[in-house]
C-alpha cells in the first residue's frame, strides 16, 4: 500500500473518531485564520492501516502520531501554523512518542498533567485525544497565529524549558509539510499562516542594531536578536540565489568554517547565510544561520517559507538575524553584484510588514545577544569566502 493510501486511511479514522467526540470549530471559526490556513476537512471512513510508513527519519510510529497532531488539527479547522506548533511541541516533549510516564505525572505525546486538569491518564494516551486538549488550550492564547512558535507552545505547555520548542520548528514544518502534500491538504498555506501580505517579517523578534548607525556606518542591514534555533522565513516570495558559508579568519583570510560560533572580533562573514531576489529589483539577505539553509539555489520561494534557523554563525558575537534589503542599482556595491544596501525598517515600514518585536507592557524585557559560547562540534561544512 502507498504512503498516500496508508497516510489517507488513518486521518480518516482520526476524522471519523474527532466528529464524535465534538470539535472546536465554533471556537476557532469566525474567520480569524488567514485564508490559505484553514483547509477542507475529511469525510470519515471506517478502514485503518496496519502499519505506518516511514518518512525520513522519523519512523512508521512518530510519523502515525504526527499524523494524527495533523488531522486532528485539520479536523477542528486549526489554521495550519497551529498544526506546526503541535507537532514542533510534540517532538520536544516526548520525541513524538506516546509515552505512558514521565515527570510527575505527565503521559502521553505531549506529557500533558491529569492533575493539571487536561484528562485522565487514559484519555492523555489516546493521540487524538491529546492532540485535541493542546489544540483547545492553543485557540485560548491572544495573537498565537503571529507569535514565535517558542512563545505560543510555552503558552499552552508552561514548560521549564520555555525556548525548547524555538529549535524543533524546521522539523515540524517539513514533516507536517509532507504529511499534508500527502494527504492534498493546502501546502501553500503553511508557508504563508504567519504572514499577511506579499511581505513579512523574516521572524519577530527586538531590533538590536540599525542600518549604518554612526558607530556601525558599515552595517548594511539590521539584527534581530532572536533566540538560537528560531525559524527564519522568507520575507516575500523570490527565488533563491545564493546558498552559502561565508566565515574566514579576520587577521589572515583563512576558512573558519561554519560548523561552530563565530566570534565578533576573530570572524569576518555572513557564516551560513541565503540570498533571495525578489521582482522589481529587489534581493534580500539573511546570515549567521545556526546549520546549513533548508532551501537551493534556484528555488523558488513563497512569502513567510522558512529558509533556516537562527544561529551564530560568521562575523557574529551571539544568536541573532542579520537581515539586509538591497536594490538593483548596477553601478554600486560590488559585494552583491549591484545591489545596493537600504534600509531595512524603512522598507518594510513601506510594505506593511514592520520589523522589530517587543513584548507587551509588564511583559519580559526583549533579550540581549547571547555571549560567545562554544557548542559541540558538526561535520565541516564547506565553505565560501566572499566580503561580508
Amino acid at each position: 500500500m502507498t504512503l498516500r493510501s496508508l497516510l489517507s486511511l488513518a486521518v480518516a479514522v482520526i476524522a471519523a473518531f474527532v466528529l464524535c467526540a465534538g470539535g472546536l470549530a465554533g471556537l476557532v471559526g469566525g474567520g480569524t485564520a488567514t485564508a490559505g490556513c484553514v483547509p477542507t476537512a475529511f469525510s470519515a471512513s471506517a478502514a485503518s492501516p496496519v502499519v505506518w510508513p516511514a518518512v525520513g527519519g522519523w519512523d512508521s510510529d512518530q510519523v502515525g502520531n504526527a499524523a494524527t497532531i495533523v488531522a486532528t488539527g485539520n479536523r477542528l479547522e486549526v489554521p495550519a501554523r497551529g498544526w506546526v506548533i503541535a507537532v514542533a511541541t510534540a517532538i520536544q516533549e516526548s520525541g513524538l512518542r506516546n509515552l505512558a510516564g514521565g515527570d510527575r505525572d505527565s503521559v502521553g505525546l505531549f506529557q500533558q498533567r491529569p492533575s493539571q486538569g487536561w484528562g485522565t491518564p487514559t484519555q492523555l494516551q489516546d493521540p487524538a485525544y491529546a492532540s485535541q486538549a493542546f489544540y483547545r488550550k492553543l485557540v485560548t492564547v491572544a495573537g498565537w497565529e503571529t507569535m514565535p512558535l517558542t512563545d505560543a507552545a510555552q503558552a499552552v505547555q508552561v514548560s521549564a524549558y520555555p525556548h525548547a520548542y524555538a529549535r524543533h520548528e524546521n522539523a515540524a514544518t517539513d514533516l507536517v509539510t509532507t504529511i499534508a502534500d500527502t494527504l492534498d491538504l493546502p501546502a501553500d498555506g503553511l508557508a504563508g499562516c504567519a504572514t499577511t501580505g506579499p511581505w513579512t517579517a523574516p521572524v519577530h523578534a527586538p531590533l538590536v542594531s540599525g542600518f549604518r548607525v554612526p558607530e556601525r556606518p558599515g552595517h548594511d542591514g539590521v539584527d534581530l536578536a532572536a533566540p538560537r534555533g528560531t525559524l527564519i522565513r522568507a520575507a516575500a516570495a523570490g527565488t533563491v540565489r545564493t546558498v552559502a558559508c561565508n566565515a574566514v579568519h579576520a587577521d589572515s583570510g583563512a576558512d573558519w568554517g561554519c560548523d561552530r560560533d563565530g566570534d565578533p572580533v576573530r570572524t569576518r562573514g555572513c557564516g551560513w547565510y541565503v540570498d533571495l531576489e525578489h521582482p522589481a529589483g529587489l534581493l534580500t539577505r539573511y546570515c549567521h544561520m545556526d546549520q546549513p539553509p533548508t532551501v537551493r539555489q534556484g528555488q523558488q520561494v513563497a512569502a513567510g517559507q522558512p529558509l533556516g534557523v537562527v544561529g551564530s554563525t560568521g562575523h557574529s558575537s551571539g544568536p541573532h538575524l542579520h537581515y539586509e534589503v538591497r536594490v538593483h542599482r548596477p553601478a554600486h556595491d560590488n559585494r552583491a553584484h549591484g545591489y545596493e544596501p537600504v534600509d531595512p525598517v524603512a522598507h518594510h515600514s513601506r510594505v506593511g510588514a514592520p520589523l522589530g518585536h517587543h513584548p507587551p507592557p509588564g511583559g519580559p524585557p526583549p533579550r540581549p545577544f547571547q555571549s560567545h559560547r562554544p557548542r559541540p562540534s558538526r561535520p565541516r561544512a564547506s565553505s565560501y569566502r566572499s566580503k561580508e
